[in-house]
């Protein structure tokens, strides 16, 4: 008996096909549709993306349920605890949006740093004596802070000493790296560019304050590609308005999308992407048929990839 897999938001065509033939696929992209196929589907699988949430609502309507998927690295929008106890296996894509979020990051910094769109907003206006008082800078030479050195923060160093970076960083674990580990309070001192690459939980929601701010250079950059709850942004706020802060860019806020014209958005100082940095066509397919063909692999009886469960010790 072919299982049925609910989709709770659009994934790349590619795996969708995959889906279609090897399960039945139903859509629940809004809530009337969500619960015409709770109220008629025996649900086996549910596959979201960064938006939708797996909590212990939707699997409590959902008893037969095997498997809870995100097209995604994070899993801060699955109940994981939940899925666990009810023996539902949580699948994700871990470091399959590494490669393309470090470029996001770099590209960030060297906005930043040489102040690009301010200039190319002046090249827009015709005026072309910017220049005269431009006063970018560059990467190379700079000290690059990273907080979370896991599968990004490594590529990201990475590409940070191929620019002539001196690469620094704060973990919850030091690890066998050519970089040098130190507490995060120093990591803060010392760096011209803070990163964050850490996961929200209720140990780094708002990690970064107003005291880990105050830390920070007057010259220092902040760039937030992880999650927008890691920083408290009412202290961001008042840290680039007092010119504590020489920037910010991120591409994650802690509610999106943010309301318009939301001051951090507007600010001189900050600039955002819409968390776009992992939607690159090449990286969105990738991510999309990892999680699909595992989730389609633990409900034909496959080997699904054991590194894509999240939960895969509860198993054993």
């Amino acid at each position: 008996m072919r299982k049925n897999v609910l989709l709770l938001e659009s994934v790349a065509d590619e795996a969708f096909a995959v889906l279609q033939e090897n399960v039945n696929v139903f859509t629940g992209y809004d809530e009337g549709s969500l619960k015409d196929v709770l109220s008629k589907v025996e649900v086996h699988g549910i596959i979201t993306r960064g938006k939708k949430r797996i909590d212990k609502a939707l699997m409590e309507a959902c008893p037969h349920l095997q498997v809870a998927a995100r097209c995604g690295v994070g899993l801060d929008n699955v109940d994981i605890a939940e899925a666990t106890a009810r023996k539902v296996r949580v699948i994700n894509a871990p470091g399959s949006n590494a490669g393309t979020i470090a470029e996001h990051v770099l590209a960030l910094m060297l906005i930043l740093m040489r102040d690009l769109y301010t200039s190319v907003e002046h090249v827009k206006q015709n005026n072309w004596d910017w220049r005269n008082q431009y006063a970018g800078d560059e990467l190379n030479g700079k000290t690059l802070g990273i907080l979370g050195m896991g599968n990004i923060g490594k590529r990201v160093a990475r590409l940070a000493e191929a620019f002539g970076m001196n690469v620094i960083y704060w973990s919850r674990s030091e690890q066998d790296l050519p970089y040098k580990y130190l507490p995060m309070d120093e990591v803060l001192k010392q760096a011209d560019i803070i990163s964050l690459h850490l996961p929200l939980d209720k140990g780094t929601d708002q990690i970064i304050g107003k005291k880990e701010l105050a830390l920070m250079k007057p010259h220092a950059f902040l760039i937030n590609t992880a999650r927008g709850a890691l920083i408290d942004h009412a202290a961001l706020l008042n840290a680039l308005d007092a010119q504590a802060l020489a920037g910010f860019a991120a591409d994650v806020l802690p509610e999106e999308p943010p309301v318009q014209n939301l001051p951090l958005v507007q600010h001189a100082r900050a600039i955002v992407t819409p968390h776009s940095a992992s939607l690159t066509a090449s990286t969105y397919r990738r991510m999309c048929l990892l999680t699909v063909n595992n989730v389609v692999a633990v409900l034909t009886g496959g080997e699904p990839d054991l590194n894509s469960i999240y939960n895969r010790n509860s198993f054993v």
